[in-house]
């Protein structure tokens, strides 16, 4: 079980909690009806990790907010209180009006900016006991992918842009968002949240489709830190999110996160569980303590990452999974709640 983080520090968090239902407004009855067992699994994971800045990733986000509100107030109701949060409209199920996946047919879920069959669906939010700065907030999610620098465009055996020149020209890099979002805390101190949830590095073919882009979602935080898209983040800052690759194993470009993790700017605490470890997949290169997900085709994987910049002093790190006993866990989610704790920055208050 994850320790409470100390009263000088800052615990930060994300989680891939795949509170997404099969139509819009589900969730929110879930959430409202106040007996679903995953909700409570959730809340009840929550309670025990207690992270004071959130991203959740894999949820379901209604335009209006409702669904984010909903759960809000299960938070507080439940002792886990996050009385601020962000969640500007995603790419996921967001349409596009062309044929992005070169079936033929548009319309369709994977025609969407974001894979979703509806508006918000498998989107995400960031939760914070802290003050956000919503106003300072750079949001990059309508950014098109061909407008990324060196940006890696999937092609046809021909050479041709895949599936079209005219998909490419409408296609966004963002499969849900990518965030800047400053957040205040005591002192006067900031921290600038670098949030994202990337798409899987599968279901497409030959041409590795969803694999470039997910690399391409990655690579997106290191083009903004070379001053390539704009004035980069003053630090101290966090990358948090879900990049869908494991440095090692299953699909995907593993360069583009090893890249990511090797990065001098941003130092990877490397959070470890003993239920990942002892779940450990026999094929698998790579250290299962590190796992983050638990899935039955690709195995246990690291894909969820908390890397806090350089010059925020770490003082702790885990992956919320238990061994043995995990039935709580498992009811949540697939995915494990990722945290990191900093020693809580200071600075000149806020203009």
């Amino acid at each position: 079980m994850a320790q409470a983080a100390a009263a000088t520090d800052l615990r930060l968090a994300t989680w891939h909690v795949e509170l997404s239902r099969d139509g819009p407004g589900l969730l929110l009855q879930d959430i409202a009806a106040g007996d679903d067992p995953q909700v409570a699994a959730v809340l009840a994971v929550l309670g025990e990790t207690r992270p004071d800045i959130l991203l959740l990733t894999g949820i379901d986000v209604d335009p209006g907010g409702a669904t984010l509100s909903a759960l809000q107030d299960a938070l507080k109701l439940a002792g886990t209180p996050f009385p601020h949060a962000f969640a500007p409209p995603s790419n996921a199920g967001l349409p596009s009006g062309a044929d992005l996946d070169g079936d033929g047919r548009t319309g369709e879920a994977r025609d969407a900016q974001g894979y979703g069959r509806f508006r918000g669906d498998g989107a995400m939010a960031l939760l914070s006991r802290h003050p956000v700065d919503a106003g300072a907030a750079r949001d990059f999610t309508a950014l098109p992918w061909r407008d990324l620098p060196g940006a890696a465009l999937p092609v046809t055996p021909e050479g041709d842009p895949f599936p079209s020149a005219a998909a490419q020209a409408v296609q966004r890099l963002s499969s849900a968002g990518h965030w800047a979002v400053p957040v205040l805390l005591p002192g006067g101190g900031r921290l600038t949240i670098l949030a994202f949830a990337a798409t899987p590095p599968v279901f497409d073919g030959p041409e590795d489709r969803n694999g470039l882009r997910a690399a391409d979602e990655t690579r997106l935080w290191l083009r903004l830190l070379d001053g390539a898209m704009g004035p980069p983040p003053e630090p101290p800052f966090a990358v948090l999110g879900r990049a869908n690759v494991d440095p090692v194993d299953g699909e995907g470009v593993h360069a583009a996160v090893r890249a990511m993790l090797a990065d001098p700017r941003l130092q990877d605490p490397a959070p470890r569980s003993a239920g990942g470890a002892a779940a450990a997949d026999p094929a698998h290169r790579g250290d299962p303590a590190l796992d983050t997900a638990e899935y039955d085709g690709p195995g246990n994987l690291r894909v969820d990452y908390v890397l806090p910049s350089a010059d925020l002093r770490v003082t702790g790190a885990g992956v919320h999974w238990p061994e043995g006993a995990a039935e709580t866990v498992r009811a949540a989610s697939r995915g494990r709640i990722v945290w990191v704790d900093v020693a809580l920055p200071h600075g000149h208050p806020p203009d």
